[in-house]
């Protein structure tokens, strides 16, 4: 199971040029961007897992949205107007090496597609174990692993439903705009499970919608991006319109020479909190240089 498979060069839309939060805003507007050193706001790393999708339900059935994991470590940003392509690598029947990259080659992301429990490492469960201490922290100073979110988190996504300042789109504009449409986002007829079901790369958005209920004593103002995001089904899929209770925990502080990191996992259950249907690990990157009073003699 060696074949490596291709997809087509798609170009990704930028839809959070107008999210904030905190009351700036992000990285993915331009001039936010731009002071960071960076050419244009980037589009959204989870944007791209949607490419890798019809290849991964050839591969793996609709068990892919019930019990599979898409574990990403994002390389480089890409901007809107490029072009991204997906490459696939099946290396046993529940295991898959995924990447995607630009027009030229650029690498965007790297990533493990996994099904069910049976398999190896994925990829963020590789890099979780060679972390290194993080160190002293600046920003992320009163961090703590092992910090709880609260316990009364409802979330869901119905097709006309406004996701909030970080997310300022709807899920029904996002499907105007996917790069690989399926039926059963949208129409419960068509769904094998009898409801619509949320994409994997919304899953970020779902999970994120009561963000602002989550008070991390990160330092402010700063400005973050996702570094890696993993996915996983547990008892899936996410269902269009279904209420799910989140509980979120860090897991892990780190540090590179430019950003600081912290590790949150947050577990989908059912309402009554009793079933769990998914899990989203994400490693926030916190710019340090967007935050005023980080010591310069830290900064590279």
């Amino acid at each position: 199971m060696s074949d490596v498979i291709e997809g087509p060069l798609r170009k990704p839309a930028q839809m959070l040029a107008d999210q904030s939060y905190d009351g700036h805003s992000s990285i993915h507007d331009d001039a936010e961007a731009e002071k960071l050193g960076i050419k244009a706001g980037p589009i959204e790393g989870p944007t791209h897992f949607s490419q890798f999708t019809p290849y991964l339900v050839d591969l793996f059935g609709k068990a892919w949205f019930e019990r599979g994991c898409f574990s990403a470590h994002f390389q480089n940003m890409v901007v809107e107007g490029e072009e991204v392509r997906v490459l696939i690598e099946p290396k046993s029947e529940t295991y898959a090496y995924c990447r995607a990259e630009k027009s030229d080659g650029t690498p965007v992301l790297e990533a493990s597609a996994t099904l069910g429990s049976d398999h190896g490492e994925t990829l963020l469960a590789e890099r979780m174990g060679k972390l290194r201490p993080a160190g002293d922290l600046v920003i992320l100073e009163d961090m703590k692993v092992g910090m709880t979110g609260p316990d009364n988190e409802l979330v869901r996504m119905d097709p006309d439903q406004h996701m909030g300042e970080l997310y300022p789109f709807s899920l029904n504009q996002k499907l105007e705009k996917i790069t690989e449409p399926n039926n059963w986002y949208r129409d419960a007829d068509a769904s094998p499970w009898g409801r619509a079901i949320v994409p994997t790369e919304m899953v970020s958005v779902l999970g994120n919608y009561t963000g602002g209920m989550v008070k991390w004593p990160v330092k402010r103002p700063s400005i973050g991006l996702f570094a890696d995001l993993e996915i996983k089904m547990v008892n899936g899929p996410l269902l269009v319109g279904e209420t799910y209770l989140l509980r979120r925990e860090v897991v892990a502080l780190s540090q590179s020479r430019r950003v600081e990191n912290y590790w949150v996992r947050t577990s989908f259950f059912d309402e009554a909190g009793a079933d769990l249907k998914a899990e989203m690990l994400l490693n926030h990157g916190v710019m340090k240089a967007s935050y005023p009073d980080y010591p310069k003699n830290l900064l590279p």
